[in-house]
């Protein structure tokens, strides 16, 4: 959607609906309570397609389990189908029916044991309320095939993630990541076939738009593996749901695991890292790792993750041109505390970072905190070796509310457009307050300080035509002039004060 659009998607009138239905429902509790019938939704309507095709085509059993594994199509027992569901939609029993429903599915299904949320039954639940939910997703029609239908709630899915992680703030960060982000980091870094890893997934949104590169590039999605770790249960949980409504085969361990204490991909060397690590973490139980075979440029601070997050992700990477792209807090580019400056120079001394791009601020639900984008990569061509691209985003993008900023796709093709042809070694030229290409000797004169601003300097300005001593004459009178009307403010504001008998 172009800036300034106003027109309401569908994804937009059906989170509307929902919302209407949320009632006093706290929206971290109401989430697991939509997405899950979403997905339930999907399963279900995934499972019908392909029973229907079967039915159609004779020659296949459709109630053979193994007709539906083989197009990683989940096994629905009667019960759990949408079509058994929306009976109950007007009946008290709706909760205890989706319930079981739910049991049904783990049950059939390995992948989902101990995923999908089964406590639609308690008494808290307006059991009214749910059966107008399931009716609303009854009643999605789009496109003119069940294919169509279960993208839609893909894209439904999608959207009320972003949704949920905009009203619930902070919290909300911590199984989102904004799409514009996530797909500037992918358009970077081109993911197109390997090994794709995640150490702090979220809800998979990584994942889900490394994927629907590959398909806009018209690559074959099963060239791509997936590997991630989630630390809290319940957004491990959305992950799997997340990745499974868009048919995607991952490993994200065998529970959630804290990446630095409990690694569930201790021998993985990935071709692509995506992440968006929580910033400036200080519990993370650094004092117990002291002597960890990742700290290779040096041991990180117990009192700040940032840099352990770093030499993870690059210990995870494939020696072979491996490639990281991660958001991390603005005060890793410049922290000389703890450590954190000695880790950063071997860093660039080792030539493993390639590019910093300083984004816009108020991009993130979860934190006002300022955030860069860091790529990395082992193995550098001739071309970048011993050189750093600094890109200055900080101008670029729109506001959406007075709350969140989003950059346009013209901005994230720019940056990424500027990162690809800097390293491809064509049409590339350095822009004064935009872009700069940095020698490692440049960066050592700034103590090895990475903030973009530094070196690409400020934007050039046109020349308006008026002489500099006018300008400074005529901007000194507007001054002057807006500093009398200031006391002149300032004394009727004491008087209308004074006259309801307050005074300053």
């Amino acid at each position: 959607m172009a800036k300034g659009t106003t027109n309401i998607g569908f994804e937009e009138k059906l989170w509307q609906a929902a919302d209407k239905l949320r009632s006093n429902m706290d929206a971290a509790e109401y989430k697991h309570v939509v997405l899950g019938l979403i997905f339930l939704k999907y399963v279900s309507d995934s499972f019908e397609e392909k029973y229907q095709l079967l039915l159609s085509e004779g020659y296949g059993d459709e109630e053979d389990r193994d007709e539906y594994l083989a197009d990683n199509i989940f096994w629905v027992p009667k019960e759990a189908r949408w079509s058994e569901i929306q009976k109950y939609a007007a009946s008290a029993e709706i909760g205890s029916v989706i319930d079981r429903a739910m049991e049904a599915v783990e049950k059939e299904n390995h992948s989902l044991k101990g995923v999908l949320t089964k406590n639609y039954s308690r008494a808290e639940l307006d059991k009214t309320r749910l059966g107008e939910l399931v009716t609303l997703f009854t009643n999605i029609e789009v496109g003119s095939t069940a294919a169509q239908e279960r993208d839609v709630l893909g894209r439904v899915y999608e959207y009320f993630l972003s949704k949920f992680a905009n009203r619930e703030g902070k919290l909300g960060g911590e199984f989102y990541t904004p799409s514009c982000v996530v797909r500037t980091l992918v358009e970077m870094i081109e993911p197109f076939e390997g090994q794709i890893f995640d150490p702090a997934c979220g809800s998979g949104g990584m994942f889900c738009q490394s994927a629907r590169f590959v398909k806009e590039h018209q690559g074959n999605v099963r060239h791509i593996s997936i590997f991630g770790q989630e630390s809290n249960p319940t957004t491990w949980k959305l992950a799997k749901m997340n990745l499974a409504i868009r048919q995607l085969e991952a490993n994200l361990g065998k529970h959630n695991a804290d990446s630095f204490h409990d690694d569930q991909h201790r021998n993985l060397k990935a071709n692509y890292i995506l992440a968006n690590p929580p910033f400036n973490v200080s519990d993370w139980g650094g004092e117990r790792l002291q002597d960890d075979i990742r700290w290779k440029y040096g041991v990180p601070p117990a009192g700040n993750a940032n840099f352990a997050w770093l030499q993870h992700m690059i210990h995870h990477l494939s020696p072979a041109g491996g490639v990281c792209g991660t958001v991390l807090a603005n005060g890793s580019l410049s922290s000389n505390t703890s450590n954190e400056g000695t880790i950063r120079k071997n860093m660039l001394l080792g030539d493993v970072v390639e590019c910093i791009v300083a984004m816009p601020g108020q991009l993130f639900y979860s934190t006002g905190i300022p955030a860069s984008l860091w790529i990395m990569r082992k193995g550098k061509t001739e071309r970048t070796q011993n050189k750093v691209l600094f890109i200055d985003a900080r101008k670029l993008g729109y506001m959406i509310d007075r709350k969140v900023r989003e950059l346009a796709e013209e901005d994230i093709k720019r940056i990424a457009n500027t990162y690809q042809n800097w390293r491809q070694g064509k049409e590339y030229e350095n822009v004064k307050g935009f872009c700069k290409e940095a020698t490692i000797e440049e960066i050592e004169g700034q103590d090895f300080i990475l903030t973009p601003g530094r070196y690409v300097g400020i934007e050039e300005q046109e020349d308006d035509g008026e002489p500099f001593d006018e300008k400074m004459k005529r901007l000194t009178s507007e001054l002057s002039v807006m500093f009398e009307r200031s006391i002149e403010l300032q004394d009727e504001i004491k008087k209308k004060l004074g006259a309801i008998g307050y005074e300053m």
